[in-house]
Order: structure tokens, then sequence, then C-alpha cells
């Protein structure tokens, strides 16, 4: 089986566009927009210069898909969190946040939610277990853990701007 054909086109002032060729030939295309952002374009069978569908996701989205067609989390040896009613998710902090230089402990997140903030991923570094006094940027992203309510309550919190 031939492997699939992917071409990289620059999109200045946009991002990256990424075209792939299925060995079905269909073509899908996945534009990286320099905020963070993804849209997924996938064409028609019978004239792929015709959109048959686009999807706009934000960075949340983007990783929640990522995770689900390239699955981590399938070791035996790792827990797996939903058979306890709980949820692990990452939450993307906007450049316009409120919490935007401000520190985690203002948050008040695990006291208002129950959650707990795991890691910060910031640019090419993770920074696990932050303490109370850590200092938030845009564009960080939480990994978050706690029961769906409790991880929705924060998502609500930190999309505060």
């Amino acid at each position: 089986m031939p492997a699939p054909r992917m071409r990289t086109t620059p999109l200045p002032g946009i991002g990256v566009q990424y075209d792939l060729s299925t060995r079905e030939h269909r073509q899908l295309s996945v534009i990286a927009h320099r905020d963070g952002t993804r849209t997924v374009n996938v064409y028609r069978a019978d004239d792929p210069d015709a959109c048959a569908q686009s999807l706009h996701l934000t960075g949340a989205e983007t990783a929640s898909l990522i995770d689900a067609l390239m699955p981590a989390h399938h070791s035996p040896n790792l827990l797996h969190t939903t058979d306890l009613g709980l949820v692990a998710e990452r939450i993307e902090l906007s450049a316009h946040s409120h919490w935007n230089g401000r520190v985690l402990g203002e948050t008040r997140m695990r006291t208002e939610t129950g959650v707990s903030v795991v890691a910060v991923l910031r640019r090419a570094e993770a920074r696990p277990s932050p303490a109370p006094d850590f200092r938030l940027a845009g564009g960080d992203t939480l990994i978050v853990i706690g029961t769906r309510e409790g991880v929705d309550a924060a998502a609500a919190i930190l999309g505060r701007e």
C-alpha cells in the first residue's frame, strides 16, 4: 500500500495548509491557523476541488480530536479516569483572558469547582503540578482533572475575558 501523500503550503499571515490524498484518492486539508485554531476540509469524491464539509476547531477541540485519532491513553498501566467518574481535559487560556498575568490561586479553581490543575503547557514546556503562585499567560493550556460538571465549570472560569 503506498504511503499517503501530504503536501504543505505556507499561507502568509494565516498559517500552514496540509493537504492529504488518501489511498482511496479522497482529498482532505487542514489549515493550522496562527491563533492555534484549525480548519478541517473534506472535499467531494466526484470533484476534488469542491469542498463538501468544513469544520473550524478551537485549540481545545483540536487537542481532543488528536487524542481520539492517536490515543496515548490505551496503555493498560494507565488509570482510566472515566471508570471513576472523572475526566481529564485540556483548557486553553485565551490571550484576552481575565486570568492572563494573574496567579493560578486567584482563579479559586479547586475551591469553586473541585477540579485539579495537574499541569500547564506553555510553548514547548510542561509545568507539572503548578503551585497557587504560578503566573498564568495567554496561550497556556491547563490540563485539568475532575468531574464532568467540575471541568465544565473550570472551563467557564478560565474562559472569562
